[in-house]
């Protein structure tokens, strides 16, 4: 079973049953873990906080409005100033060193579904609703996940190769580093691979990266240097993870595997240009908030 392979390091978990699938449960709560990453906030969750932090040559803060766990949660992102800025938009991709941006909407072992709300005003990350019901996964993820500002994937344009059209949402990220990220936080990451999921039909590539201050950051510099059991147990989880829904298993072009860096850099630009298309207006923008419609 695929998450037999998945880091030995993970504490304290246990099987259980959804569907037809076994998932991993972690039995200690998130609370329980420590966060660390570029953003530091004190004390427990409240209805509004401000957390500092750093992104590229900017500094930025997060503002909790709303309880966490209700339809009304948003973290919204204010620059220096106090204006309210889109961790979509106006944060940059990449950092004059050459890393990239990933801003972290799901801290790993977490299970609440956070996004990037790409339709609301200024983008803040808020829990995704499914038949009005707030969306958990079924089990934690095993890594911290987000995505890269300024990218899109445009559901206007069908991939030459696999013959499908973008998901209509920034470009995924999925962070292998052994330390959980605080949601919200934009944590310089070295890029290390990129899949890509077919999920109903849409294409939806998964970035594999590591967040450049981990230990693995200097061994880690393509993706024939990752593991393959993390890089296996990456893919099996997102191939499963829809299952307990009665969704059918996601597959994967490129005969199942990660590309290099190389393909990645380029996949990477690809949704860039597509998102200057989008703020330039010349693409279709539908419903999404953009900043300049």
């Amino acid at each position: 079973f695929f998450l037999q392979q998945l880091d030995e390091s993970i504490p304290n978990i246990m099987k259980f049953s959804t569907g037809a699938l076994a998932l991993l449960a972690l039995t200690q709560s998130v609370n329980g873990f420590t966060f660390v990453s570029a953003q530091r906030c004190n004390g427990t969750m409240s209805s509004s906080r401000t957390c500092l932090a750093a992104a590229a040559t900017a500094s930025f803060s997060t503002e909790q409005i709303g309880e966490s766990a209700t339809e009304e949660f948003r973290l919204a992102f204010k620059d220096e100033s106090g204006a309210t800025i889109s961790p979509w938009h106006d944060i940059p991709l990449k950092n004059e060193d050459g890393a990239y941006n990933m801003v972290v909407e799901i801290p790993r072992y977490t299970k609440a579904k956070m996004e990037v709300a790409t339709k609301e005003e200024s983008n803040p990350i808020a829990q995704d609703i499914k038949k009005g019901k707030l969306r958990d996964y079924h089990g934690p993820i095993f890594w911290n996940y987000g995505c890269f500002p300024q990218t899109w994937e445009n559901p206007n344009d069908e991939h030459p190769e696999l013959k499908v059209f973008g998901d209509d949402d920034p470009i995924d990220v999925v962070e292998i580093g052994g330390k959980a990220i605080d949601m919200g936080s934009v944590a310089p990451v070295k890029i290390l691979g990129v899949i890509a999921m077919i999920d109903d039909g849409e294409l939806d590539w998964k970035v594999l990266a590591i967040s450049t201050d981990d230990p693995l950051a200097a061994e880690y510099n393509d993706i024939d240097d990752v593991p393959e059991s993390v890089k296996s147990g990456v893919r099996e989880w997102f191939r499963w993870y829809k299952t307990p829904d009665d969704k059918p298993l996601n597959g994967f072009g490129f005969d199942e595997k990660f590309l290099n860096v190389a393909e990645t850099e380029k996949v990477i630009e690809e949704t860039h240009e597509a998102w200057k298309a989008l703020r330039e207006g010349t693409t279709d923008a539908g419903k999404l908030w953009t900043g300049t419609n």
